[in-house]
């Protein structure tokens, strides 16, 4: 039966482009995390066999792709620049920021993201929330790394003697002195808190209030950042867990973001 022009433009296209089967195979590739045979790769995709090759042969010509002496295919060199090109422009702190903001405006709390500078724990960027209660740091302000959270964390992935050093050289007593300053005992506790993904700080720096903070780790492991909720202590401890979960899972969005793993 002869279909008429209404029915021609109403039935679905299923024709994918080449540019997403492209993307499917670099995809394949990626999850494989090894060379591979272009039936392979149009086995797993699902995609006609004479298509596949024809895209691989011309990605392999542009160097998309590169293959070897048994007809594997693996990433090629051209998506090496591409992706040192996209990390050398990459803002951490611009992704780091859109998810502080987003966490402010879901928990109603101040939210700090926070850098180590010279053995000082200083607030990078802050979000305040729409609760009434606010915190005396600032934007630039600088912390003893012993005194807070986001301080033990950032030096948390430190081989020992590295961070023993600078606990040593940094500590500093609190005001109200109720902080430690024994370095042997700080380092264990970075050490225990970054392992973790979690440190708590409640009343030591600021009457009544508590700290949650988790790492926001590089590629290389390392923290490079902590983002935290800043909250009454009253507050915090009646639901300690939606709120740790909650800074988590903010932390591991940052770094599905940058990369990190």
């Amino acid at each position: 039966m002869t279909m008429t022009m209404n029915e021609k433009e109403t039935k679905p296209r299923n024709r994918i482009s080449g540019i997403e089967r492209s993307l499917q195979i670099l995809d394949v590739l990626t999850d494989f995390a090894r060379p591979a045979s272009a039936y392979d790769i149009a086995k797993t995709i699902g995609a006609p066999i004479s298509t596949i090759y024809s895209i691989v042969e011309d990605l392999v010509a542009r160097q998309m792709l590169t293959k070897d002496s048994n007809n594997l295919v693996w990433l090629g060199p051209r998506l090496l620049r591409y992706g040192l090109a996209y990390e050398a422009k990459m803002d951490i702190l611009l992704e780091a920021r859109k998810e502080m903001d987003h966490l402010a405006a879901h928990l109603k709390e101040t939210i700090q993201i926070c850098t180590l500078d010279e053995g000082k724990m200083v607030v990078t960027a802050m979000a305040t929330g729409n609760e009434h209660f606010h915190v005396a740091s600032h934007i630039g302000s600088r912390t003893p790394i012993n005194w807070t959270a986001s301080g033990r964390l950032l030096v948390g992935h430190m081989e020992e003697n590295e961070c023993l050093e600078m606990f040593r050289k940094y500590s500093e007593t609190s005001p109200n002195s109720n902080t430690i300053i024994d370095p042997v005992e700080l380092s264990k506790t970075s050490k225990e808190e970054f392992t973790a993904g979690l440190a708590i700080q409640v009343s030591l720096s600021e009457f009544s209030v508590s700290c949650i903070a988790a790492p926001i780790k590089g590629r290389d492991g390392s923290c490079i950042a902590t983002i935290s909720v800043v909250l009454p202590e009253q507050k915090a401890s009646s639901n300690i867990e939606y709120f740790t979960t909650e800074v988590q899972n903010s932390a591991n969005k940052i770094e599905l973001a940058i990369g990190s793993f």
